[in-house]
């Protein structure tokens, strides 16, 4: 250890070891315990007025954490109130925390520094008992935690991979467990494995309720320098909701909705939804439904359609018509790196407004609530059908039926639609893709075959017949729901990566060709793809905000896998992992240079992360970053900032373990 940091570390040692003696306060000249019958949960209820939105709080965004409340537990001597105080420039711990010395890392369970129990007890009672200590939701599994329960198991391990709406509901649980690390999973899913450990899980959780929950939470994380996480439902691809040692801000249960047919605010006129984060994208849509509008939201069931889904941008069956959902809002309620709650807007803070419109979950500040655009109920044609090769259709047949598909995607995205498509291997010379579906907002039955009639045309002449299923459907929630089921979840066995291709690749017959055999070679090889015809930039234009500039020219946003057994050794799971990033993800980056990719699908190890995510946006971006967070309290992987840190251990030798310490480059 360098002298400078030792004497840091030394420094900051002084400042928290009297931590470690008992919680108490002074009532009546009197030192007694601090408990739940001697200190009060630290929230003030504030006037719904006081955002700077059209819109009023909601209730737990009324009750915050003020600068009286911490006054007043500090008169009366509650131990370790600094803690919990708000950013502070002048004083000891916060000139600590801002630190940036190569190698000084979070603060974790091992640190002499780490919290007492009795300050974990402390900050729970300030919370109003909302902090749950991390028990991983498969550890009825296992002996681990003592609470073993066979037929608990039993359902966890039937509904782990094809029930996300289980795990949205646990406090620590993800989509992403392989860079988690694998620590707590069904036995079925980890031969050899017999114990459960936290791992990668965060430490603590807040299953926050009200501002004041959140605020406590990042001063106590600022404050100690502890990581700090923040999961809404934890479906993003990188693991950006989990860390080891960590303290995370459960933002779930908040689930308000509040529906405006009349809402004015700045440039917009018309209708519009408050909606708190934890609102999921059923709720949302089901929210819309009732109030005969229409909303822009994501495709997955259970998916926070006002988290972390809408902070990366956020792309949609409707995006050809909309845009983004990250272009519908109008202004957000925001807890920043400072523990202050604003709001985030064109008139309010408008450059933290502009950073998290597509500038990525957990790196800004914890947002609470969104006010969105609301559009007039449409209704929805939907196509679904099934090419595959077999006794009539060869596996050349195959791939020029595909081909044909792939030429009408500019005509496609024009007409507003959206194609979700897959692409499989089956075996030697089989392959399969079937439409699920072809997503036609705002067109009648005979408008959409009328659109695809010539590709059918083309289907025929090549010898290749299809059976086209049509369903109109009166709103989009119908269709919505009828077309896109549960999404799966939680393999350990799968590495993903995905890329924008551009327009102009389909405005040149050579970039065409090149794009297309990209696609063609990788899944030969045994990859399979998730693809969406679509498109970003509606002809009634789109707001200045962070999405990444790569959206706005795409009409293909592309996802690959490969996959692997639970059995197989550590060599052929690397293997498999280096190839999907080193080989066949460098064949679609090679044919569409200065393109990207959708941070919240993309690669963990997406090679020049900042410009396939950001792109031109960066620069500003991590200049934000440094405003609103100088002390890097929000961190998250391939986030704004994340170049600055590092993960201390690696899986397969090159995946960032979240299982490890966070330390600063």
């Amino acid at each position: 250890m360098s002298c400078l940091r030792k004497a840091v570390v030394a420094t900051f040692l002084a400042h928290v070891l009297r931590f470690a003696c008992g919680q108490t306060l002074v009532v009546e000249n009197s030192t007694v315990a601090a408990n739940e019958s001697t200190v009060a949960p630290a929230v003030a209820s504030v006037d719904a007025k006081e955002s700077n939105s059209t819109a009023d709080l909601f209730e737990g965004e009324t009750l915050q954490l003020t600068d009286a409340v911490i006054a007043n537990l500090t008169d009366l001597g509650l131990s370790n109130v600094t803690l919990f105080s708000f950013q502070n420039e002048s004083s000891l711990a916060e000139t600590i925390a801002k630190r940036a010395i190569p190698g000084v890392c979070k603060t974790y369970p091992d640190d002499p520094f780490w919290p007492f129990q009795s300050t974990w007890g402390l900050f729970n009672i300030l919370l109003g008992g909302a902090l749950i200590e991390t028990v991983p939701y498969a550890s009825s599994c296992y002996d681990s935690f003592g609470d073993h329960n066979a037929s608990r198991c039993d359902f966890i391990t039937n509904n782990w991979i094809n029930a996300s709406i289980y795990h949205t509901e646990d406090p620590t649980s993800i989509n992403a467990v392989l860079f988690q690390g694998s620590t707590c999973m069904p036995p079925i899913f980890v031969p050899g494995k017999s114990r459960c450990t936290v791992g990668g899980y965060p430490a603590y959780a807040v299953a926050a309720r009200n501002v004041a929950q959140i605020q406590l939470a990042v001063n106590f994380a600022r404050n100690l320098n502890l990581r700090l996480v923040i999961k809404n439902t934890g479906h993003d691809f990188s693991a950006k909701s989990v860390g080891m040692g960590a303290l995370s801000i459960w933002t779930h249960n908040l689930k308000q909705i509040q529906f405006f047919r009349n809402y004015q605010q700045g440039y917009y006129r018309g209708p519009a939804f408050k909606l708190g984060t934890g609102v999921q994208a059923f709720e949302a849509y089901e929210a819309a439904r009732e109030n005969g509008v229409t909303i822009v939201g994501g495709e997955g069931r259970t998916v926070g359609v006002m988290g972390g889904y809408l902070l990366g941008g956020g792309h949609s069956p409707l995006s050809s018509l909309y845009g983004m959902g990250a272009d519908q809002v109008l202004s957000m309620e925001v807890v920043t790196a400072d523990g202050r709650f604003v709001t985030a807007s064109e008139t309010s803070h408008p450059d933290l407004f502009w950073a998290l419109r597509g500038g990525g979950g957990s790196t800004f500040g914890v947002v609470t609530s969104v006010v969105i655009k609301a559009y007039p109920k449409i209704r929805v044609t939907t196509l679904t059908y099934v090419l595959a090769t077999g006794p009539t259709v060869s596996a050349e047949q195959f791939w020029a039926a595909l081909r044909a598909f792939f030429d009408g995607f500019i005509t496609y995205t024009d007409a507003g639609n959206y194609e979700y498509f897959r692409i499989s291997k089956l075996g030697e010379g089989q392959f399969y893709s079937d439409m699920g579906p072809w997503f036609a907002p705002g067109m009648s039955k005979v408008q959409l075959q009328t659109l695809v009639a010539p590709l059918f045309a083309r289907f025929k002449a090549l010898g290749v017949e299809v059976n086209p299923v049509y369903t109109e459907h009166d709103d989009f929630y119908d269709a919505w729901y009828a077309s896109f089921p549960v999404e799966p979840w939680g393999s350990n066995a799968i590495r993903q990566a995905s890329r924008l291709f551009p327009k102009s690749n389909w405005q040149d017959a050579a970039k065409l060709n090149a794009t297309f055999d990209a696609i063609k070679s990788v899944v030969e090889e045994g990859g399979y793809i998730v693809a969406f015809n679509i498109a970003a930039a509606p002809k009634t234009g789109y707001p200045d905000n962070a999405v990444n500039p790569a959206w706005r020219n795409t009409v293909m946003h592309a996802i690959m896998a490969t996959l692997w057994n639970a059995t197989n050794s550590e060599d052929d799971m690397k293997a498999a992992s280096d190839k999907l990033t080193f080989d066949w993800m460098q064949r679609w980056r090679d044919v569409s240079p200065g393109a990207g990719s959708y941070m919240s699908e993309a690669d963990y190890i997406e090679p020049n992360s900042t410009q396939a995510f950001f792109g031109s946006k960066y620069e500003k971006l991590y200049r934000l970053k440094q405003l609103y967070d100088p002390f890097g309290v929000f961190y998250a992987h391939t986030a704004v900032g994340s170049e600055d840190w590092k993960m201390s251990e690696m899986i397969l030798g090159n995946l960032p373990s979240q299982n490890s310490k966070l330390c600063r480059i």
